[in-house]
């Protein structure tokens, strides 16, 4: 009977589902092989169907096998966000918030945040690391941090639950010297143009971007690892980028930058990516997490 699954036969299953044999899923549980051989087949027998086809060197998941991992990942995603959520009621305050912010992210708004932060929870120290890409990501992975700050719909995980924050405005720009300038006031630069020149672009420090390349539209690039790196390669005239508009906004005011016309990269030449709070589901958020992730609700609300 249905009814009659146990967790334990779940994990069992996506353990020897996602290590590609059971002497490894075994392992990976601290079992031993004949009982995870035991409990697969126990499960098979209750759901009535074969999960791994067994006639090769190694069991390879039959096509019901691969469709029911989909539902038994997700039990566990949401079993275990229960038991965060649970073991988070009864934890006190803790003794340090690590917080990881996108570099497209406002360091003004990280700053009042945190000073919000630490009027209510003087104690608790702060660590704050700025990452690009899929920095974020990769850090709440490793458990590296309680809280990320990540922008855009790029760098998505089952294992993360993500929250709409604010937006931010990232526009393309260039030097007041550099040969695109002087074409900032007349007409449209197109994508050939643009790839004639060099262009700054992050550089991704994990490998959640490999294969992929974001908005980059020349083949000579400058890949730098930080958005002030990026913004003061810009700035000497070595190339174009994009950079937030909170950042280049005195530098376009004072004419150190100018916007680089051209439809290719957005209308008026920007893009909009959405920022999100995001925290692992299986990690419990402490009294001090709970309260910075509503004080940057409320911060970037205004």
């Amino acid at each position: 009977m249905l009814d009659a699954l146990t967790l334990d036969q779940i994990r069992t299953f996506v353990a020897v589902a996602e290590q590609g044999s059971f002497r490894a899923g075994a392992a990976r549980l601290r079992r031993v092989q004949s009982g995870v051989s035991a409990s697969i087949a126990n499960l098979e027998a209750q759901l009535g169907i074969a999960l791994f086809d067994r006639a090769g060197h190694r069991p390879a998941l039959t096509p019901q096998g691969r469709a029911l991992l989909v539902n038994a990942r997700d039990i566990l995603l949401r079993v275990d966000a229960m038991r965060a959520r649970a073991r988070g009621f009864g934890e006190g305050v803790e003794l340090e918030l690590a917080l990881v912010v996108d570099t497209l992210f406002p360091l003004h708004q990280i700053g009042a945040a945190l000073a919000e932060l630490q009027a209510a929870y003087p104690s608790v120290a702060i660590r704050l690391d700025i990452e690009p890409l899929g920095g974020p990501l990769q850090a709440l992975l490793e458990q590296r941090c309680t809280l990320a700050i990540m922008a855009g719909e790029n760098f998505r995980d089952p294992r993360i639950a993500f929250e709409a924050l604010s937006e931010v405005n990232q526009v393309a720009v260039v030097a007041v010297g550099h040969p695109l300038a002087a074409r900032a006031q007349g007409e449209h630069i197109g994508a050939a143009e643009l790839a004639d020149h060099v262009q700054i672009v992050l550089a991704d420090p994990t490998p959640h971007s490999s294969g992929r390349d974001f908005g980059v539209m020349s083949p000579r690039t400058y890949r730098v690892g930080n958005q002030d790196a990026k913004h003061a390669l810009i700035l000497a005239g070595v190339g174009w980028g994009r950079l937030p508009e909170w950042q280049v906004r005195r530098d376009l005011d004072e004419a150190r930058l100018v916007r680089v016309r051209t439809p290719v990269l957005g209308r008026n030449s920007a893009a909009v990516s959405e920022i999100y709070l995001a925290h692992r589901l299986d990690a419990p958020l402490g009294p001090a997490a709970r309260s910075l992730a509503a004080i940057l609700g409320r911060l970037c609300a205004r």
